[in-house]
């Protein structure tokens, strides 16, 4: 080509592309290429302002305002409140119980007025009583005490690894005292912008540092004594598995770590395989699924800090709608590890009656010179076969032996709790939670449940007062547990509760010649009791959180209150087209309506009854109902206003009603 046809090319593609930048500006579309870091974390700089056009939803909790885009890049749980309060009030006793070691009192908003109306004292003698306590001063020397929004010099460092918005960093800031410093850290671009500005918002600058850093590598940079963080809170979409090890090990010593797990499908023992490759243990599908989760949650962070020579005390074990909340202490001791494996025990679970029964991995025993010696525990304690019902065992675990509660930790918080409950908008369910929790037997892992005893016998169901009542009287402990409204937890051994049951069943009997005599049911009923039961009802066989009527299990608080769907980067707004991808997704898994006229084709390769008996004249080409199908009754059996019956021809004499029916 030559110059002269180049020029003329050139000068009309230069005056196109003029036109088509244009007309992009004045329809408003950004110009240029786009930032290498923005192509790569989804988002512009943290500080930098976002487009007007998108939306922007505001959000009071607690004392923080939050604002959450309305698409789903990061989204707003409300049915997550009670965890956010919870955590506010666990952090707070615990910065309480830290800070008072070090001669620090704090102070939290509302409760000096509540406890002044509990005591019923006089502003007379209250001044009086805080003249005394200062004359007792030496002079100079002043309480020092921390209040909420203040930096405290030798307070908790806070570290919230996966924040989204910021909004519980926030609410930490402005609700809990005695705090130095709290990092918000969050992998997402978009969403540390979104902390900056919410930081900003709720004018916590000076306490609240958002960072924008993978967890895991942010927690393994503060490994460092001198650099660990006090308080580590991780609440993630899903597993926390992947962060756990880094977590027990930039925790202080006797620092406290808040753990919640999402994934309850895992947890509660759809997947074996997989809860063990998260979490090192095996759960089962049982009706103690919930708690079984929280002990495979403690299971898993003490193995992981047994790596370090460090080791976890559990101070509250949470299982709240749809997830597992744990709070635990992590210590340092070469002894106290060697411990560990006692600590731990395998599950031995009948597939029949659903009986279980624990192995221990190792026992602790008395040496020579007071030293204590461990070695590997000896089992199983079960046979080959259930001794109740003869069915075979399941084997689940390892998981958490010990107690999930520190009892008094808990009865602090509950105290807190219950003397300023203006100060949480869940105060009412935390009080009615922590009730129960305290009054669980402390030292019985897992539970029965009331369907499920009953189910196993086909009997009626005995009400709670009653079966609770019968153990009393047979003397034995039962209580009730957190994480299951029916539940019975009891060190009655199972042969004296299914003693019980049989005992119930003579007062309702059960239809006996309908029950296999294979069936677990009727191997259980056909043994006499060797413990005579009395259900008359006992005082104390009513719990004191159940007769204050406390609120004690949740509620369905709104449709569709359950996990809610990841946040993506540029993800949909959630509305309409949420709710129908909802709606859509509802019953996947069930098998679709089977159509009548293919229902009644395949219906008819059943042979009759006369068939098994020997005496069709058919012979080998009998079906059903001894016509093949024809059209007419593919338009008979076609429904029209209602649903009706597959196969609208009633069978003929001698003919069964169903397929394989006697």
């Amino acid at each position: 080509m030559s110059r002269a046809r180049i020029l003329p090319w050139l000068n009309l593609t230069l005056r196109s592309a003029c036109s088509l930048c244009r007309a992009r500006f004045m329809k408003g579309q950004p110009q240029g290429l786009p930032n290498p870091a923005e192509m790569e974390n989804g988002t512009e700089p943290c500080g930098e302002e976002r487009p007007s056009e998108i939306q922007e939803t505001t959000v009071t909790e607690g004392a923080a305002k939050i604002a959450f885009p309305s698409a789903n890049e990061v989204f707003y749980n409300p049915v997550q409140e009670f965890n956010r309060d919870l955590t506010c009030a666990v952090i707070t006793e615990f910065a309480r119980i830290q800070l008072a070691a070090k001669g620090i009192r704090i102070k939290v908003p509302g409760e000096k007025d509540v406890q002044k109306v509990v005591v019923d004292l006089s502003e007379q003698e209250e001044e009086k009583a805080e003249m005394k306590e200062g004359a007792n001063l030496a002079p100079g020397d002043q309480p020092r005490t921390a209040a909420v929004g203040e930096i405290c010099e030798e307070g908790l460092r806070v570290l919230e690894g996966l924040a989204a918005s910021g909004l519980r960093s926030i609410r930490f800031a402005r609700e809990v005292p005695g705090l130095q410093s709290v990092v918000a850290n969050d992998a997402s671009a978009r969403a540390v912008d979104l902390i900056c500005r919410n930081v900003q918002l709720n004018g916590v600058a000076h306490l609240v540092h958002p960072r924008h850093a993978d967890a895991r590598m942010l927690m393994y940079q503060h490994q460092k004594v001198s650099e660990r963080f006090d308080v580590i809170d991780l609440d993630p979409y899903g597993s926390p598995a992947p962060f756990l090890d880094a977590a027990v090990q930039a925790v202080s010593e006797g620092g406290l770590l808040c753990v919640t797990c999402t994934d309850m499908a895992v947890l509660a023992g759809n997947s074996g395989e997989t809860c063990y490759s998260k979490y090192g243990a095996m759960a089962l599908k049982s009706r103690a699924c919930h708690e079984m989760a929280l002990r495979i949650v403690l299971h898993s962070l003490d193995l992981r800090a047994n790596c370090y020579q460090r080791f976890v005390v559990p101070l509250l074990s949470i299982s709240a709608d749809f997830y597992v909340r744990v709070f635990v202490r992590v210590f340092t001791g070469q002894a106290k590890v060697k411990a560990s494996a006692s600590k731990q025990a395998l599950v031995f679970q009948c597939v029949g009656c659903g009986t279980f029964h624990l192995q221990r991995l190792g026992k602790a025993s008395g040496a020579a010179g007071g030293r204590v010696k461990f070695s590997a525990a000896c089992g199983p304690p079960v046979a080959p076969e259930c001794e109740h019902c003869g069915q075979r065992h399941q084997l689940g675990g390892p998981l958490w032996a010990e107690p999930i509660h520190d009892l008094d930790f808990v009865g602090r918080v509950l105290e807190a709790v219950s003397t300023n409950p203006g100060r949480f908008h869940t105060s009412e369910r935390i009080r009615g939670v922590l009730s129960v929790i305290t009054e669980e037997l402390p030292d019985v892992p897992l539970y029965y449940t009331l369907d499920q005893l009953s189910s196993t016998i086909h009997c009626s169901t005995p009400s709670l007062l009653q079966l609770r009542s019968a153990l009393l009287h047979a003397g034995f402990q039962v209580s009730l547990s957190h994480a299951c409204k029916n539940a019975v937890k009891t060190d009655a051994p199972s042969s004296a509760l299914w003693d019980i049951m049989r005992c119930w069943e003579k007062e309702c009997p059960v239809k006996r010649e309908r029950l296999s005599e294979t069936s677990p049911a009727f191997r259980i009923l056909s043994v006499e009791p060797r413990l005579q039961a009395n259900f008359t009802i006992r005082d104390d066989a009513n719990p004191s959180s159940r007769q204050r009527g406390l609120k004690r299990f949740q509620a369905n608080p709104e449709a569709n209150w359950g996990p809610r769907p990841r946040a993506r980067p540029g993800g949909k707004a959630a509305g309409e087209a949420m709710e129908e991808r909802r709606r859509l997704h509802q019953n996947k898994r069930k098998e679709p309506a089977e159509d009548p006229v293919q229902r009644a084709a395949r219906l008819k390769t059943f042979p009759c009854k006369r068939f098994k008996e020997g005496t069709c004249q058919r012979g080998d080409e009998c079906c059903y109902s001894h016509s093949p199908p024809t059209p007419e009754d593919a338009a008979e059996a076609t429904p029209s206003d209602g649903p009706k019956t597959p196969y609208q021809n009633p069978p003929g004499p001698g003919v069964a009603t169903g397929p394989g029916v006697d």
